[in-house]
């Protein structure tokens, strides 16, 4: 995996809220599926309690297998993490004393746009602790938090991926150290 890096300060808010005056970017190269594995732990072992992840990506650049592999880093079987396309939401609990105590993954491609929200009880959802992990976001960009990691995914080859993590808040800085010192880490 090679991680790069920039920050700057531009406003993060999607939803009117104060703004951000820190956002942070990683670009991180998977070589193949089982590369998700470091990846996925550091994610897993940084992320605050209660955290929003906008994962957006082409159809087949491994949103759902990304969640996957968070789940199996967070100590969730990933047999039990499939894409919710058909049921939209899928809630996991997380293991007894994990400091987030579940995991919602959302597919959102469905949707028309936010007013849909309101029909899966997405307030409740996002509000309760835990970890959010919302596939296809870009659907639902007005009502996104302004305090979330943005992740995209994007084919490089037939089995490598670039993921770029954007963080809107100081909140994701440990996660962002985690990710720059993952082994292979290269300029780019």
């Amino acid at each position: 995996m090679a991680p790069s890096s920039r920050s700057s300060r531009k406003d993060g808010s999607m939803t009117g809220r104060d703004p951000s005056p820190t956002e942070s970017t990683v670009i991180v190269t998977i070589a193949d599926e089982a590369a998700l594995g470091p990846l996925a732990r550091a994610l897993a072992a940084t992320l605050p309690a209660h955290a929003f992840l906008a994962l957006d990506g082409d159809l087949g650049a491994g949103k759902t297998t990304f969640v996957k592999a968070l789940a199996a880093a967070a100590g969730i079987d990933p047999a039990e993490v499939v894409s919710p396309t058909f049921g939209l939401v899928h809630v996991h609990p997380l293991p007894d004393g994990h400091p987030a105590e579940r995991l919602v993954h959302a597919d959102l491609y469905r949707l028309a746009g936010c007013d849909d929200l309101f029909e899966l009880g997405w307030e409740e959802l996002t509000a309760a602790p835990g970890w959010v992990a919302a596939e296809w976001s870009v659907r639902i960009k007005p009502a996104l938090p302004a305090d979330r990691l943005d992740i995209l995914l994007e084919v490089a080859s037939e089995t490598a991926r670039r993921a770029s993590f954007t963080g809107r808040s100081a909140t994701f800085a440990p996660l962002f150290a985690a990710l720059r010192a993952l082994p292979g880490a290269s300029a780019g």
